[in-house]
């Protein structure tokens, strides 16, 4: 088609970015309803209690005195109710998560408009959805995901300024629903009091501790009893077992969590490593919002860093840390969308964190760890080979138990596309390095 007297006609800026723009929004939608109706879900472990706890609840009336907390388990009550006339209770519980994850973007999308580049917020989300340990949050019923929901969209609203207050209380809802992260709330609240010098920045941390201390006395007759007292492990040949509660050795236990290969957040979040480019640092829309972030992630680390069950028990990657995610995700995005004024090494190394994180989320959609007979067997006397060990990481165990099966294949094309996607325009700005340097290295030489 010509555009008459002036020549072919020359689509506009807003026209180019319509292609992507409905690409994209088609692989997150299309995504969650993969993630929802293909993926593997299930109610185990400690979420097994927690359903029972709230089931509890709801049909008898009774509290539990068990030390799992009842705000996340009773924002999902209405799914459990649905399940008793469409199909279960528990069914429902363990895609909880991931309706907990699809409402959260579409109020970052309300949240974010007129405010952050679409272009970049969609890269986000693709990124946050299939190539982080966010996927395997959105697969149970843990706390972790909707604690990273409420914290993450509730820093968002405080930053923005858009009904602080509310983002507030997102943000105490979240932590109750996990109490270990006070410790993760007193970091940010102090560092967002130090910045606005004003002292009512910390009371979100008064709010979140009454709240922990009101279910606590509502539960177990106490303010000050957990439900955690004497919590200890199996005692194994790892030198530092079997001992309860904050026992485990500080320093060790920060070098696990960051550098172990089984929950080691350098591989399971590898995007928090790009926060350590100045340019990327710089790039970053909102900065504030993804310091308070990683502030949140790095008070996580300092209190379970004491915990002797830092490695969250029989589980895929590091659960406890699953917000982790979020602020790994931004960062990536933003080098995805700055590649084209990268450099070679950069884009080299961002195509590299983009290939990690895509496997990342591939094996979350996988990985099920309770199948692999190693990290249980002799009462859970070599379960530490789940920690560190390479051959025995979540990450590695796709590719010496890979699951096989339609519903396998059909997740691992998905997840292969998204990354393809995701890595073409970055791929290609390679392929122009190379030939420019190969003309560079072969200029001046003749046979």
């Amino acid at each position: 088609m010509t555009g008459g007297r002036y020549g072919p006609r020359v689509p506009g800026r807003a026209e180019r970015g319509r292609g992507p723009a409905a690409v994209e929004t088609a692989l997150i939608v299309v995504g969650l309803a993969v993630l929802f109706a293909v993926a593997p879900h299930q109610v185990e472990g400690d979420d097994g209690t927690r359903l029972a706890d709230v089931e509890a609840l709801i049909h008898h009336g009774q509290l539990t005195r068990s030390p799992y907390s009842l705000v996340g388990p009773l924002l999902s009550s209405p799914f459990l109710l649905l399940g008793e006339v469409v199909g279960s209770p528990s069914w429902w519980a363990a895609r909880f998560n991931l309706v907990v994850v699809s409402v959260a973007l579409l109020a970052l999308a309300r949240l974010a408009r007129g405010r952050v580049d679409p272009r970049l917020l969609r890269t986000f989300v693709l990124v946050l959805l299939f190539a982080s340990l966010l996927t395997e949050g959105t697969r149970t019923y843990g706390p972790e995901t909707p604690t990273a929901a409420l914290v993450a969209l509730g820093l968002l609203a405080v930053v923005r300024g858009v009904r602080p207050w509310a983002g507030w209380a997102a943000v105490v809802a979240g932590v109750a629903n996990t109490p270990a992260a006070l410790g993760a709330l007193a970091l940010v609240a102090g560092a967002r009091a130090l910045r606005t010098r004003c002292l009512r920045s910390l009371a979100p941390v008064a709010a979140a501790v009454l709240l922990v201390l009101g279910e606590a006395w509502l539960r177990r007759g106490s303010p000050l009893t957990t439900g955690y007292e004497g919590n200890h492990g199996v005692a194994t040949v790892m030198p530092y077992s079997g001992r309860p509660e904050f026992s485990y050795p500080f320093l060790l236990g920060v070098a696990s969590i960051l550098f172990s290969f089984g929950r080691g957040l350098v591989f399971f979040a590898p995007g928090l490593v790009l926060w350590l480019d100045g340019r990327t640092r710089r790039a970053v829309p909102g900065r504030t919002l993804a310091t308070l972030l990683l502030l949140f992630v790095a008070g996580l680390v300092l209190v379970y860093a004491k915990w002797w069950a830092w490695y969250g028990g029989l589980t895929w990657g590091p659960r406890f840390f699953i917000v982790a995610a979020v602020p790994a995700s931004l960062l990536l995005a933003v080098r995805l969308r700055a590649a084209a004024d990268d450099t070679a090494a950069g884009r080299t190394l961002t195509l590299a964190v983009l290939a990690l994180s895509a496997w990342v989320g591939l094996a979350a959609a996988l990985g099920d760890l309770h199948r692999l007979d190693v990290c249980a067997a002799n009462g859970y006397q070599l379960e530490a080979l789940c920690w560190y060990a390479p051959e025995f990481s979540g990450l590695w165990w796709p590719v010496l138990h890979y699951p096989g099966g339609a519903r396998a294949v059909a997740l691992t094309a998905w997840f292969a596309g998204v990354f393809a996607y995701l890595a073409a325009p970055l791929a290609a700005a390679l392929a122009r390095d190379l030939r420019a340097a190969g003309a560079r290295l072969g200029h001046g030489w003749r046979l």
